[in-house]
């Protein structure tokens, strides 16, 4: 048997059911020892329903046949943890593009998902192996592995023959079958986070009795936070810390520990971690630093770190963190350095910088805007920003989630996880690094390729709220914590102030909001002509939201008002923000109680120190109620938005992935299309490329032109005349062969050096709009779409728009409309208006086309003529490359790799 190498990215740290950790990877022959340990553990009934007779032991024929395969036609993966195989998988190849496919679980980890992984990873290894459709043989009695296939999410046909069940499905990643997947991952990752927040015990190893220590810090937080959990102490020298007894380790501890908070030296917490498995704790807060944040030695130390913890099924946050907070009156856990315990709210807050951590505690506790979870990750080198997304969307306490990035793991899940987030909540978030997309230090992953304004579409796709600073993020927040969305974008300005007034009016014209409705009170307005102008305003059908703007007169306190304030929005089911008395936050005037313990309830109006801060977080939260508002905004976005690529048109993909494999068989480091090849690629997803004939003389274009029938253009084609809108460089309108020679002739006059000005002939096409339609495949940020009009000018102007397949028909007609040159599209200064729809169908197929073909590194349609019928696509310029990594990540699940490591996360 030939043996080839198992691809890299086969293996993966994966999540379990139950929220703990494990290994996923190919076996190697090493493995005999391993394999008939593990068969020895397992029961003889699951041995009997493996094999369908009994077999208490391997034969050495056998061991070797489990543990040498080929990883082409024979397959096999095994699970590991604490350095234990614990579940094996295979499937072998028994025709083409078929594979018969095999489990073997043992029994102590059974009803942990192990099976439905490991189906997951082998059908991805079987797509990349050419394998279309797994077949199985199960006893009818082994439910649980008959139900492994069919919650799976795939099309099961099923026979019965001589007592066996014979199953049968394609393991085409289907909309139903992905959906299944990350609805695992949800539950997975929500429970793994849900272990720590609400730990119900705490160990801090490394705690002191010296009261500048970290150590001493962390058990004194615990304590005075009132922790209604259990608190222990583990320290070598075995002294009390803080009144509590100390053990010299955490084996010592006569309870269970859910989660060690960990400050001892960085050398030391590997040893640490050995012993937090062995007591069976769930996962790691390591406020210790000396890692990746240090330079390449850390950075080993981290990986060695991280890697060590998922062996033996344990989550890490961290390492250099400031903790985690969770202000439920059922837990009040302080498991980090700040000694601040925000108010009870409605908003749970990640962050990775633990210096920052601190300063953003201090500012949510002087706006009293509250927080549900406060987690600070420090390096992030496992415990992410999407693991607390997917907590936070299913936690209760939980209404707004608040996210500062310095770094984004794997851009691509976090784009799909915060697109079905904000369907229930909003998300606001800070983005550092936006124009040099740097990577702190410290933070495991690589740099994104992708224009900046491409991962701003992302987000806007996804429906964050993405705001520039801290302040602007909680000046959304306590907006969306307290007062009911936006039904659009009408305003209306209420207030004792006209110099304000006017702020406001212009502040709303800038953020793209209108104001409908003016009211000026004067300055001697009391309460009474407040409560009526804005309850006015409310009522008013024309209005979607209120600005309120209070200035009081000298020696007046302003309670009144703020009483009218407060009790207006409460009852209002529009909402309602204010500048009263320039204060900051949601004062406790303009509070509302809350008899869940919040800091302020529901109806709780927010104010602002300028007007202009007002009306910027109103528009930004109106922007996000507009998204909502979307077609398919009650169902989950991405499926909407494959089902709208569909409707894009007619799509082999097979055909081009056949393509594409073959052209990279022969060309393994990558080449760039030919016309013939790239048309036929296009035509694969219903998009016709026109022909184009490259010619070097005056006999070759004259040639040319009758082959395609005349009517053509002769234009050149190099770059440094394309983009000198100064220079004539086209000559339309061609018909005759002495037509052509007259071109020939007036270009060769007019262009310096025509022998490298790249002639070429092509049909005429119809008069209309060039446009550029393009799409490329970055290696860690994934699919990308722009769309722009053609020409220089666009491109000096930066004038493009940018979305992350799979698009939807609503993305694809938001992405020709919010480019500046629009106008130009829809009829400007008396112009045709051109065939938009045909246009948008046009970026549907594209779009499609580089979610399917990872392979495809960049498609450039550089010359798009959309005329008043249809469009025209005269250029195409493609580029296929080898990808080690398919975009696995996407139809399996794994956790984000260690720093220095190339697996996907």
């Amino acid at each position: 048997m030939t043996t080839s190498a198992a691809p890299r990215h086969w293996e993966a740290d994966v999540l379990l059911r139950d929220g703990r950790t494990a290994h996923v990877r190919p076996v190697r022959p090493e493995d005999e020892s391993l394999m008939v340990e593990f068969y020895s553990r397992v029961s003889e009934q699951s041995k009997y329903y493996r094999f369908f007779a009994p077999m208490p032991t391997l034969s050495e024929k056998d061991l070797h046949r489990f543990t040498n395969v080929d990883h082409v036609d024979r397959v096999a993966l095994v699970v590991l943890l604490g350095g234990k195989m614990i579940a094996v998988g295979r499937f072998e190849v028994t025709a083409p593009g078929e594979a018969e496919v095999a489990f073997l679980v043992e029994d102590a980890h059974q009803g942990r998902g192990i099976g439905q992984l490991l189906l997951e990873h082998l059908a991805q290894a079987g797509r990349e192996r050419g394998v279309e459709r797994f077949v199985a043989e199960v006893l009818p009695d082994n439910q649980a592995m008959i139900a492994t296939f069919r919650d799976a999410g795939y099309r099961l046909v099923s026979d019965y023959d001589q007592g066996v069940m014979a199953l049968e499905f394609s393991i085409d990643p289907t909309d139903t079958a992905i959906g299944v997947m990350e609805q695992r991952d949800h539950r997975a990752a929500a429970r793994s986070v849900e272990r720590f927040v609400n730990a119900r015990s705490v160990a801090v190893i490394g705690a002191s009795r010296r009261q500048d220590s970290i150590g001493q810090a962390l058990v004194r937080n615990l304590v005075l936070g009132d922790y209604t959990g259990k608190v222990y102490v583990v320290n070598p020298s075995a002294t009390p810390v803080s009144g509590l007894p100390s053990y010299a380790s955490v084996g010592d501890i006569p309870g269970e520990v859910d989660v060690a908070v960990v400050a001892v030296p960085a050398d030391s917490v590997q040893d640490v971690v050995l012993d937090c498995a062995a007591k069976g704790v769930h996962g790691l807060i390591v406020i210790s630093s000396g890692f990746a944040e240090t330079g390449e030695e850390g950075r080993v130390r981290q990986r060695k770190l991280v890697g060590l913890a998922r062996s033996y099924g344990l989550r890490l946050m961290g390492p250099n963190c400031l903790g985690l907070i969770n202000t439920d009156p059922g837990v009040l856990l302080n498991a980090s350095l700040s000694p601040l315990m925000p108010p009870r709210g409605r908003a749970g807050f990640f962050c990775q910088s633990g210096a920052l951590g601190t300063a953003i505690l201090k500012k949510v506790y002087n706006r009293g805007l509250g927080l549900s979870t406060f987690v600070s990750a420090g390096n992030r080198a496992d415990l992410s920003g999407n693991d607390l997304l997917q907590y936070w969307e299913e936690d209760d306490s939980t209404e707004v989630v608040l996210l500062y990035l310095e770094s984004i793991g794997n851009p691509r899940k976090f784009s799909r996880i915060a697109r079905r987030v904000s369907r229930r909540k909003p998300v606001v978030a800070v983005r550092s690094g936006r124009t040099t997309q740097g990577v702190p230090m410290g933070h495991s992953v690589r740099k994104i390729g992708a224009p900046p304004p491409a991962v701003d579409a992302m987000f806007r796709q996804a429906g964050i709220i993405q705001v520039g600073t801290l302040d602007e993020m909680f000046d959304v927040a306590q907006l969306v914590a307290h007062q009911p969305l936006p039904r659009g974008r009408r305003v209306a300005v209420v207030g004792n102030s006209d110099a304000l007034a006017l702020l406001a009016t212009d502040a709303a014209a800038t953020e793209g909001l209108v104001v409908n409705r003016q009211v000026s009170l004067g300055p001697d307005a009391g309460a009474e002509d407040f409560e009526d102008a804005l309850d006015a305003a409310i009522d008013d059908p024309e209005v979607d939201a209120v600005v309120a703007v209070y200035i009081p007169p000298l020696n007046t306190s302003g309670v009144d008002v703020a009483n009218v304030l407060a009790a207006v929005g409460e009852q209002s089911d529009k909402p309602l923000v204010t500048t009263f008395l320039g204060a900051e936050g949601v004062p406790e005037l303009l509070r509302v109680p809350d008899v869940a313990g919040h800091t302020a309830g529901r109806g709780s109006v927010p104010s602002y120190p300028a007007v202009e801060a007002a009306v910027r977080a109103l528009a930004h939260v109106v922007g996000y109620a507009v998204w909502l508002r979307h077609p398919g905004a009650e169902e989950d976005a991405e499926a909407d938005a494959l089902a709208d690529t569909e409707r894009a048109g007619d799509a082999d993909p097979a055909a081009a992935r056949r393509l594409v494999n073959e052209l990279l068989m022969h060309h393994p480091d990558g080449l760039d299309l030919d016309p013939a090849q790239a048309g036929q690629l296009l035509a694969a997803y219903g998009i016709d490329l026109w022909p184009t004939r490259s010619v070097a003389s005056l006999a070759e274009a004259q040639a040319a032109g009758a082959e395609l029938g005349w009517d053509v253009v002769l234009k050149a084609t190099h770059e440094r005349l394309r983009n000198r809108p100064d220079l004539a460089h086209v000559w339309r309108n061609i018909e005759t062969p002495e037509e052509m020679a007259s071109a020939w002739r007036n270009l060769s006059h007019v262009i310096t050096d025509p022998a490298t000005a790249g002639f070429v002939v092509q049909r005429n096409a119809a008069p209309g709009v060039p446009v550029s339609v393009s799409s490329l495949e970055d290696p860690l940020f994934g699919p990308v779409v722009s769309f722009s009009l053609a020409g220089p000018l666009t491109e000096m102007l930066a004038d493009r728009s940018y979305r992350i397949p799979p698009l939807s028909a609503q993305d694809a007609a938001d992405m020709v409309r919010e480019v500046r040159t629009s106008p130009l599209l829809f009829g400007y200064r008396g112009s045709e208006v051109v065939d938009v729809e045909a246009l948008e169908r046009l970026i549907l197929r594209v779009s499609r086309l580089q979610n399917d073909l990872p392979q495809v590194r960049s498609l450039d349609l550089s010359l798009v003529q959309v005329g008043d019928e249809g469009v025209a696509v005269l250029n195409a310029a493609v580029r296929v490359e080898q990808v080690l990594d398919p975009r696995s990540d996407w139809f399996v699940r794994r956790l984000l790799s260690p720093p220095g490591d190339t697996l996907p996360g």
